[in-house]
């Protein structure tokens, strides 16, 4: 028999619903508490003594940034983090308890500190030179806004390390006071959780307070890429990890990079959403049908499959109503398809709550470390892959390149045979309409020439597949399909590029623009409507101010004017405003799938009054078909979102028109009058 929650548990979920959430209280939309909340009083005393030692660390940075030696520059946001902590700190009411007067003043000082060494060229906190312990904090320059965000690193006992080169990433909990000064001065001297002898621990600072998820996503990866740069560590051998939110963004990052990790440990946090803010904010929810088939961008349960290719340790508390996650999780696994499904690994520690029982963290740890040293070197034989969006489109050797259609489950199986004269390859492939394989240089050992490719069990879809001159092995296929039958074909590498069609990161919807490097282009005059322009201007400013409080960095804005060809060859471009008020609007208006003038706005076949209806959308950009080109949108998820990780998921898919008529609120910009998804080619559905 299939397993599901018992009676008990849910009575334990529900009995216990006020402990850990954030309860029914954050379901009123016409009363959103602020996320950060407001601040505490300092004393002019302490504002003092921290803007002077403030504005002589911004002082002596000036000098730094000139320096012509690049060994100091490549370090300047080791030190542009704590300028940045302070400086918000001070500016916007960043003190939340009297804990954090300290915090400031430790925060201070290492900045100073840094400062002076750096000026020297004797950085102490990079790779030690010796064996001991570290427990440090680094900052690295987003490729998304060119911010410097920072992550903790912790080392323990490295002398005695059994097998060194192993590196955990640890996903924060939630914090809503757990701004960069917080941060900073928690990881500079805090070693929980405490990683294994000789484990390298990684702390993504997350982009605050959003469960790791889209810029928070982006900054995960990009802290563990510094990091992999800068310490001696096995690139192969990184566990992704996490409680309560972090837990949740663990399941998130295991499901959706499966062949990053070699292994994945997710404790108590949400694994999707509508099942959790039922039961956890005693939600009732009404979404509209673009927003149910949004949540399958980050409900891990319809992604269970990818834990096959990742082993997973699941962890909860036999009280905590967060084991709900787990439960959810091991439900999915357990109830894929009879030759796919599996038993999920979860440990409960006996009547425990919301936090990691020390034995159970043994047990954890002696797993890990089993996992770790059992790890293959050798090519993986066995994929079991599944995607909703090209955004999640690759596992080890096999990459999906174009689905059938986006935001339905495509599947893809692979064994690879090395037994024989002729390597094989036995792909099953559903949903998809193209995939590639990627061998490198050695991982198909021997002499091998040639290596057979049988796709859906079809002896006439045999196909060879020749080696590289380099000695790696690569090959694409496509699929044709007409009334009679279905043809996998080898795509030729001289063959030219695909037309407009979706592809990875190109593939939507309106938050997808918001993982790379993004340029506002703002009004430049009068639009076509006092109202729209109103509307316009509010929607602005908004998105500038929530990037930089929810996002922790500063949108880049400029002037249509001022938009060079590079900056269009290298960012997505936000354009803020209509034909007549954007100049870049009007020159690309004839190229995007909407008409727009100063009568009307026309989508889908449907027209909209455009003195009191304007679009948002995400298209590839006319000017440059290999980036975004949005209008009138950033993130699309509001402040009644911010209260509850579970809710921050994209909430408008690739279009739609907002009728203004009605106020912006904590939820939407106006009143959805339409929206929907573009298809695979980037046309309007019907």
């Amino acid at each position: 028999m299939r397993p599901s929650l018992s009676i008990v548990v849910a009575f334990l979920l529900l009995s216990n619903l006020m402990t850990y959430a954030d309860g029914p209280a954050d379901n009123k939309e016409e009363a959103v508490r602020s996320v950060p909340p407001p601040g505490i009083a300092i004393s002019d005393e302490l504002r003092e003594e921290l803007a002077s030692g403030l504005r002589d660390l911004q002082t002596r940075l000036d000098v730094l940034r000139k320096s012509k030696s690049a060994m100091p520059l490549k370090y300047l946001p080791d030190v542009e983090i704590f300028e940045k902590a302070i400086r918000i700190a001070l500016t916007e009411d960043g003190f939340f308890e009297p804990k954090d007067f300290e915090g400031a003043k430790r925060v201070l000082a290492e900045g100073r500190r840094r400062m002076q060494l750096l000026l020297e060229e004797k950085p102490d906190w990079l790779k030690p030179t010796d064996q001991r312990d570290i427990t440090t904090v680094r900052g690295f320059r987003s490729r998304i806004d060119g911010s410097v965000q920072p992550y903790g690193v912790v080392r323990l006992n490295s002398r005695i390390a059994t097998y060194p080169g192993r590196t955990d990433v640890w996903c924060r909990g939630r914090s809503e006071k757990g701004l960069e000064m917080q941060f900073l001065a928690q990881r500079l001297v805090s070693k929980d959780p405490q990683p294994a002898p000789g484990v390298l621990m990684i702390h993504p600072f997350g982009r605050y307070c959003n469960a790791n998820k889209l810029a928070g996503e982006v900054d995960t990866l990009e802290a563990l890429e510094h990091a992999i740069a800068e310490y001696e560590m096995d690139p192969k051998g990184v566990a992704i990890r996490g409680f309560s939110m972090g837990g949740a963004a663990a399941w998130h990052l295991a499901v959706h990079y499966p062949d990053r990790w070699f292994a994945a440990n997710p404790g108590a946090g949400f694994s999707e959403t509508p099942k959790f803010l039922n039961v956890f904010q005693s939600e009732t929810l009404a979404p509209a049908s673009y927003e149910k088939t949004l949540w399958n961008l980050y409900d891990c349960p319809n992604w269970a499959l990818n834990l096959r290719d990742v082993p997973t340790i699941a962890y909860s508390g036999e009280i905590d109503r967060q084991k709900q996650a787990a439960d959810v999780m091991a439900e999915a696994c357990w109830n894929l398809p009879v030759s796919q499904s599996f038993e999920l690994a979860h440990i409960v520690a006996p009547k425990t709550a919301h936090k990691v029982d020390p034995i159970a963290g043994k047990e954890i740890e002696r797993r890990l470390d089993r996992i770790y040293q059992l790890k293959s070197h050798d090519v993986r034989k066995n994929i079991w892959f599944a995607t909703y969006s090209l955004k999640y489109n690759r596992c080890h050797w096999l990459t999906i390149d174009r689905l059938e259609e986006h935001w339905k489950q495509a599947t893809v199986t692979a064994s690879l045979s090395l037994e024989g004269f002729v390597p094989k390859i036995d792909i099953e492939a559903h949903g998809v309409n193209a995939f590639s394989l990627d061998f490198d240089i050695g991982e198909i050992p021997g002499n091998h020439e040639h290596i057979q490719v049988l796709i859906q069990g079809d002896l006439h879809g045999l196909h060879p597949v020749s080696k590289r001159s380099d000695g790696s092995w690569h090959v694409s296929f496509e699929r044709t399909v007409n009334d009679r039958s279905e043809l996998w074909s080898v795509r030729s590498p001289l063959a030219a590029p695909m037309g407009l069609v979706k592809r990875k990161d190109l593939q939507g919807p309106i938050d997808d623009a918001f993982m790379s490097s993004f340029l506002f282009i703002k009004p430049s005059g009068a639009g076509q409507h006092p109202a729209v322009d109103q509307w316009v201007q509010s929607e602005f400013d908004r998105a500038v101010r929530e990037w930089h409080r929810q996002m922790r960095g500063d949108v880049r804005v400029i002037s249509s004017d001022q938009l060079q060809e590079s900056e269009i060859e290298a960012n997505n471009i936000v354009l803020w405003g209509d034909p007549k008020s954007n100049p870049k609007i009007a020159e690309i208006l004839n190229r995007l799938p909407l008409k727009w003038d100063a009568s009307k706005v026309t989508m889908q076949g449907q027209s909209f009054g455009s003195e009191t209806h304007i679009p948002v959308l995400i298209y590839p950009n006319p000017l440059n078909s290999k980036k975004y080109v949005v209008l009138n949108s950033s993130f699309t998820y509001r402040e009644y979102d911010y209260l509850n990780n579970a809710r921050q998921v994209p909430k408008l898919p690739d279009w739609a028109i907002i009728d203004i008529r009605t106020p912006a609120g904590t939820r939407w910009a106006g009143k959805v009058a339409a929206a929907n998804f573009f298809d695979e080619t980037w046309k309007v559905k019907n």
